[in-house]
């Protein structure tokens, strides 16, 4: 067998923990669009400026 990059294993990951999710969704009534499941990071910069206002 041959070895699988991280990369692969992520994206694999990934891919089931948002069908995961949407079939979690649909079990309990609720009707999952394309876009459920999708986070979206802030970046460093705003992460970063947010800590830095909490801490003050």
């Amino acid at each position: 067998m041959e070895k699988l990059s991280l990369q692969t294993k992520k994206a694999w990951f990934a891919k089931h923990r948002k069908a995961n999710f949407a079939a979690s969704l649909r079990l309990e009534g609720f009707v999952p669009s394309p876009g459920d499941g999708e986070i979206t990071l802030p970046t460093r910069e705003a992460a970063l400026k947010a800590v830095r206002n909490v801490k003050a």
